[in-house]
Protein backbone atom coordinates (compact mmCIF):
# COMPACT_ATOMS: atom_id res chain seq x y z
CA UNK A 1 0.00 0.00 0.00
CA UNK A 2 1.44 3.27 -0.84
CA UNK A 3 1.86 6.01 1.96
CA UNK A 4 -0.66 8.76 2.23
CA UNK A 5 1.34 12.19 1.80
CA UNK A 6 0.83 14.57 4.87
CA UNK A 7 1.23 18.06 4.41
CA UNK A 8 1.72 20.93 6.93
CA UNK A 9 3.83 23.64 8.25
CA UNK A 10 6.56 23.57 8.41
CA UNK A 11 8.41 24.21 11.63
CA UNK A 12 12.22 24.27 13.71
CA UNK A 13 12.73 20.53 13.81
CA UNK A 14 12.96 20.24 10.11
CA UNK A 15 15.22 22.35 9.17
CA UNK A 16 18.12 19.75 8.51
CA UNK A 17 15.95 17.57 6.28
CA UNK A 18 13.54 20.81 4.67
CA UNK A 19 18.10 21.89 4.30
CA UNK A 20 18.96 19.12 2.06
CA UNK A 21 15.49 19.40 -0.12
CA UNK A 22 16.16 22.81 -0.80
CA UNK A 23 19.74 22.01 -1.66
CA UNK A 24 18.49 19.75 -4.34
CA UNK A 25 16.10 22.09 -5.32
CA UNK A 26 19.07 24.48 -6.26
CA UNK A 27 20.91 21.92 -7.72
CA UNK A 28 18.14 21.40 -10.01
CA UNK A 29 18.45 25.15 -11.11
CA UNK A 30 22.03 24.32 -12.05
CA UNK A 31 23.02 25.64 -8.65
CA UNK A 32 26.81 24.23 -7.20
CA UNK A 33 25.47 22.21 -3.99
CA UNK A 34 25.85 24.14 -1.10
CA UNK A 35 24.14 22.66 1.97
CA UNK A 36 25.59 24.89 4.55
CA UNK A 37 23.67 27.67 2.61
CA UNK A 38 20.07 26.20 2.47
CA UNK A 39 20.44 25.16 5.85
CA UNK A 40 21.23 29.57 6.98
CA UNK A 41 18.47 29.98 4.24
CA UNK A 42 15.75 27.91 6.12
CA UNK A 43 16.81 29.06 9.68
CA UNK A 44 16.58 32.45 8.40
CA UNK A 45 13.03 31.79 6.88
CA UNK A 46 11.73 30.06 9.99
CA UNK A 47 13.21 32.58 12.32
CA UNK A 48 11.80 35.44 10.75
CA UNK A 49 8.74 34.04 9.54
CA UNK A 50 9.03 35.63 6.27
CA UNK A 51 6.93 32.77 4.13
CA UNK A 52 5.01 29.92 4.38
CA UNK A 53 7.16 26.90 3.97
CA UNK A 54 4.66 23.32 3.94
CA UNK A 55 6.61 20.33 4.18
CA UNK A 56 5.01 16.58 2.89
CA UNK A 57 5.67 13.85 4.23
CA UNK A 58 5.95 10.45 3.61
CA UNK A 59 5.80 7.41 5.90
CA UNK A 60 7.42 10.11 8.57
CA UNK A 61 10.45 11.24 5.99
CA UNK A 62 10.23 14.81 4.39
CA UNK A 63 9.48 14.01 0.81
CA UNK A 64 8.75 17.60 -0.34
CA UNK A 65 8.00 21.43 0.12
CA UNK A 66 6.54 24.16 -1.35
CA UNK A 67 7.38 27.80 -0.46
CA UNK A 68 4.99 30.81 -0.57
CA UNK A 69 6.25 34.03 -0.44
CA UNK A 70 3.32 37.14 0.54
CA UNK A 71 3.29 40.41 -1.38
CA UNK A 72 0.75 42.69 -2.30
CA UNK A 73 -0.93 43.35 -5.95
CA UNK A 74 -1.56 46.85 -6.51
CA UNK A 75 -3.79 46.69 -9.80
CA UNK A 76 -6.42 44.27 -7.74
CA UNK A 77 -5.29 46.09 -4.43
CA UNK A 78 -4.55 43.13 -2.66
CA UNK A 79 -2.52 41.06 -0.78
CA UNK A 80 -1.33 37.71 -3.56
CA UNK A 81 1.15 34.89 -2.66
CA UNK A 82 4.06 33.89 -5.07
CA UNK A 83 4.97 29.90 -4.83
CA UNK A 84 8.46 30.16 -5.52
CA UNK A 85 9.58 26.88 -4.87
CA UNK A 86 8.19 23.73 -5.33
CA UNK A 87 10.25 20.13 -5.29
CA UNK A 88 9.89 16.96 -4.83
CA UNK A 89 12.61 14.39 -3.37
CA UNK A 90 13.36 12.26 -6.91
CA UNK A 91 12.55 8.95 -4.81
CA UNK A 92 9.46 10.73 -3.43
CA UNK A 93 8.22 11.67 -7.45
CA UNK A 94 5.22 10.10 -9.20
CA UNK A 95 3.28 9.40 -6.01
CA UNK A 96 1.25 12.77 -6.29
CA UNK A 97 3.51 14.62 -3.93
CA UNK A 98 3.72 17.79 -5.89
CA UNK A 99 0.48 18.03 -6.89
CA UNK A 100 -0.47 17.71 -3.12
CA UNK A 101 1.52 20.17 -2.23
CA UNK A 102 0.53 22.24 -5.03
CA UNK A 103 -3.37 21.81 -3.42
CA UNK A 104 -2.49 22.75 -0.12
CA UNK A 105 -0.74 25.74 -1.18
CA UNK A 106 -3.99 27.04 -2.72
CA UNK A 107 -6.11 25.90 0.22
CA UNK A 108 -3.45 28.02 2.99
CA UNK A 109 -3.82 30.91 0.06
CA UNK A 110 -7.88 30.94 0.29
CA UNK A 111 -7.61 30.40 3.92
CA UNK A 112 -5.39 33.53 4.37
CA UNK A 113 -7.41 35.71 1.88
CA UNK A 114 -4.95 36.06 -1.03
CA UNK A 115 -6.78 36.72 -4.52
CA UNK A 116 -3.97 35.04 -6.43
CA UNK A 117 -1.12 33.25 -6.36
CA UNK A 118 1.96 33.28 -9.02
CA UNK A 119 4.40 31.07 -9.96
CA UNK A 120 7.45 30.85 -12.39
CA UNK A 121 8.70 27.81 -13.72
CA UNK A 122 11.49 26.73 -16.03
CA UNK A 123 10.35 26.95 -19.77
CA UNK A 124 12.15 23.43 -20.00
CA UNK A 125 10.54 22.07 -16.90
CA UNK A 126 7.52 20.26 -18.90
CA UNK A 127 6.68 18.22 -16.52
CA UNK A 128 5.81 20.81 -14.04
CA UNK A 129 3.78 22.95 -16.32
CA UNK A 130 1.86 20.27 -17.24
CA UNK A 131 1.13 19.82 -13.08
CA UNK A 132 0.39 23.34 -12.94
CA UNK A 133 -2.39 23.27 -16.02
CA UNK A 134 -3.68 20.26 -14.74
CA UNK A 135 -4.69 22.15 -11.40
CA UNK A 136 -6.36 25.24 -13.07
CA UNK A 137 -2.89 27.39 -13.25
CA UNK A 138 -3.08 29.70 -16.53
CA UNK A 139 0.01 30.52 -18.30
CA UNK A 140 0.67 34.53 -18.45
CA UNK A 141 0.66 35.36 -21.88
CA UNK A 142 -0.34 38.98 -21.38
CA UNK A 143 3.10 39.94 -19.67
CA UNK A 144 6.66 39.22 -19.98
CA UNK A 145 8.72 38.63 -16.33
CA UNK A 146 12.36 40.66 -15.77
CA UNK A 147 14.81 40.20 -14.15
CA UNK A 148 17.99 42.32 -12.98
CA UNK A 149 20.80 40.64 -11.10
CA UNK A 150 22.39 43.29 -8.83
CA UNK A 151 25.54 41.52 -6.84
Amino acid sequence: MTPATLVREARPADAAGLSVLLDAYRQFYACAPDLPRARAFIDDRLRRQDSVLLVAERDGDLAGFTQLYPTLCTVEAAPIYVLYDLFVHPGSREHGVGRTLLRAAAERGRRDGVVRMDLSTATTNTTAQALYASEGWLRDDEFHHYSLTLR
